[in-house]
């Protein structure tokens, strides 16, 4: 699994043979300088929002339903095909064939808000004329393109099952095929047992490991049962809360400030009736009455709902950002004179994560688990909706209604203010940019110029999109580097900034690109992942004036910081350049405001974002063909007047030097000039 940290620390020896091959490469008489002024004294730091960089999660490309949460089973209601019957219950199949049993499903379930129920009528029998084949005739589920099955974990199989007699049914973890058995029980009970619908539990741990695996449910005992809720969850999940481990470890590794949650469109829904609605999915996951995600064109179990959420975000210690809806779908909307009821329910969807355990709402989510209130701060009202016909006047109610209620809540609206003043009351404003390579590149300098009073500006989701894009390009990367970098730099209008999307199943891919691919048993990280991994001190940190000189200022961008390492307290002024441009970079980094002798060369790093082509992507093949790599920044001289930076064509550098001890000056210091190969 990839990793934000280090990846590696070479040798002096591979520095310098890597020079030298980027002098054969690009011609040494193609080399540019440049020097950087960085004013690193008490009075140039700016404080950089502490809430600067954090993730935006949307229900999109499969990213939570078969990827972030953790349960294995598609469909587990048989719901996916509707409410009525006969219903589709892909992906669902049947073992057997019709001589030997019969599958419908009916709305016999002891689930209000999820009536449909899966039927089988077994035919054959465990001997006679009419006997079952071997193993048993019955039905199987894939999960998400293959259950993830590994050896020594143990599996939670949780089901609902009602008959009209006796059972004897086999549980089980096989190969796709059904071959390789990996796990195995047996649910034997009476007639009378299993006469109501009864709840069943098995744990099974798996002898062996298939990332291509499926859950039966077979049997040779001829008669009818029902199936309904079947539920396959690991038991390692993240903090086990029920999300997949691998997954948050790589959003953990961002270090992220917040979390937007759960859309985007998914919010929104094509229609109203198929938006996310949280009332829907909170409570037992059994209870949930799921729904069709119509804009991304799948079902979800909604078994990561609202409360999930609220508890991702604790769990990575981040703070929540609720988007819920206004009232407006991509295709209708609710006039002004009749959206209270959707300000009622974000009113108490408040009350439910911020209200004490004796509240209405409150006391749901304790009976859920959680009687401490979650840290919720943030709300936007709806997405991308602004310029719609009724968005003005529901922003309005919203925004009255929370402010009573809850005064403290940091109101975000979907109206861009960066250029003009917004109409309406906002304590932030949302900006979506989604762009080719170059514009988002030139949109480094997109806030310069916007007004440093009123609301500050949230940007929840960008990317560079399209062709230059591919499934995850160093050329969108470095593109997006260099937009963060201006993001740094204007940090006092912008409070926030998030990716977007995060996740894609590589069995799913609705959107491109996206910053997490994975699949039912691995993952990897695009360049646009390690970018933001580049980013995740900057938050909270300190900013100071860096200004560059060379004549290539259209290819070039940097910053500079100071951040502590929180692991071993060491201070560090970092330095990010973007080389957008074809050619090496000879920079001479000039710092003021430091004390003489005060940056330790020896301990200082250099990490490198580039490879040997700018449409150069990362895959399951090649998960690390595109990352960052970090070396130790070696002093190439005994005078560091004389030393310099290479900067590689196409990349992305981050140069940390170590500083040692109280070096910050308020006045006029002693310039250093700080470089290396």
């Amino acid at each position: 699994m990839g990793s934000c940290k280090s990846p590696h620390v070479v040798l002096l020896l591979y520095v310098l043979v890597c020079f030298v091959y980027q002098s054969f490469a690009f011609g040494v008489d193609t080399n540019q300088t440049a020097k950087l002024l960085v004013d690193a004294s008490e009075a140039s730091g700016r404080p950089i929002s502490e809430t600067l960089f954090g993730i935006f999660f949307e229900e999109i490309n499969h990213a939570g339903a078969g990827g972030l949460w953790a349960e294995l089973v598609s469909n587990r209601g048989f719901e996916a095909g509707g409410p009525n019957v006969p219903s589709n219950i892909d992906p669902w199949s049947i073992i057997g064939n019709e001589s030997s049993l019969i599958v419908s499903t009916d709305r016999s379930s002891c689930f209000d808000r999820n009536k449909v129920a899966l039927r089988m009528e077994v035919l054959c029998d465990s001997q006679g004329a009419s006997s079952c084949p071997d193993g048993g005739v019955g039905i199987y589920n894939p999960g998400f393109w293959g259950m993830n099955i590994e050896k020594g974990k143990t599996y939670s199989v949780v089901l609902y099952v009602r008959s009209s007699g006796s059972i004897n049914v086999s549980v089980s973890l096989t190969g796709s095929d059904g071959l390789q058995n990996l796990a195995a029980a047996n649910i034997i009970a009476s007639g009378s047992e299993v006469s109501n619908w009864t709840k069943v539990e098995v744990m099974l741990e798996a002898q062996g490991t298939n990332p291509n695996s499926r859950l039966q449910l077979t049997t040779t005992r001829k008669g009818f049962i029902w199936f309904d809720q079947v539920s396959v969850m690991p038991l390692d999940t993240y903090k086990g809360h029920g999300f997949r481990k691998d997954l948050v470890e790589m959003l953990e590794d961002l270090k992220p400030q917040f979390m937007r949650f759960p859309g985007g469109c998914f919010v929104e829904g094509e229609w109203l009736r198929n938006a996310f609605r949280w009332k829907e999915t909170i409570g037992p996951w059994e209870e949930r009455p799921g729904h069709f995600g119509d804009v991304w064109m799948y079902w979800t179990d909604d078994g990561l709902g609202y409360f999930e959420f609220l508890q991702l975000a604790e769990d990575l210690g981040t703070l929540p950002i609720w988007v819920f809806n206004n009232g407006i779908s991509h295709t209708d909307q609710v006039d002004t004179s009749s959206v209270l009821p959707f300000v009622q329910e974000a009113l108490d969807g408040l009350e439910f994560a911020r209200g004490n355990p004796n509240s209405t709402w409150g006391s749901l989510r304790a009976a859920m688990g959680h009687p401490e209130p979650f840290d919720l701060r943030y709300v936007a009202i709806g997405n991308e909706d602004c310029g719609k016909k009724n968005y003005r006047g529901n922003y309005l109610k919203f925004y009255s209604a929370i402010k009573r209620a809850y005064p403290d809540i940091k109101i975000i609206s979907n109206c861009d203010g960066s250029s003009r003043k917004l109409d309406h009351p906002a304590d932030l404003y949302d900006f979506h940019v989604y762009t080719d390579a170059k514009n988002m590149f030139s949109m480094a300098h997109q806030f310069d110029h916007t007004s440093r009073s009123g609301p500050k500006a949230f940007v929840s989701e960008y990317a560079v999109t399209g062709k230059d894009a591919g499934t995850g390009s160093l050329l969108a990367a470095l593109a997006e580097a260099g937009f963060l970098i201006g993001l740094e730099k204007n940090s006092d209008v912008v409070e926030m900034a998030s990716y977007a999307p995060l996740f894609v199943n590589a069995n799913n891919r609705r959107w491109n690109p996206d910053a997490i691919v994975f699949n039912s048993s691995h993952l990897y990280g695009t360049p646009s992942y390690w970018v933001q991994c580049l980013f995740n001190e900057s938050s909270g940190a300190t900013i100071f004036n860096a200004t560059l000189q060379t004549n290539s200022s259209t290819s070039l961008l940097a910053s500079a910081i100071s951040w502590k390492n929180s692991e071993n307290e060491n201070s560090y002024l970092r330095i990010k350049i973007v080389n957008f441009g074809t050619n090496i970079v000879n920079l001479k980094i000039v710092v003021d405001g430091l004390e003489p002798n005060s940056i330790n060369l020896s301990e200082s790093t250099k990490t490198v974002l580039t490879s040997t082509n700018l449409m150069d992507e990362n895959s399951f093949n090649e998960p690390k063909k595109v990352i960052p790599n970090r070396i130790l920044l070696e002093k190439a001289g005994e005078d560091d007047e004389d030393t310099e930076v290479a900067i590689s064509p196409h990349s992305f550098t981050s140069i940390d030097f170590l500083i040692e001890s109280s070096f910050i000056r308020t006045t006029g210091a002693d310039s250093v000039s700080v470089s290396s190969v």
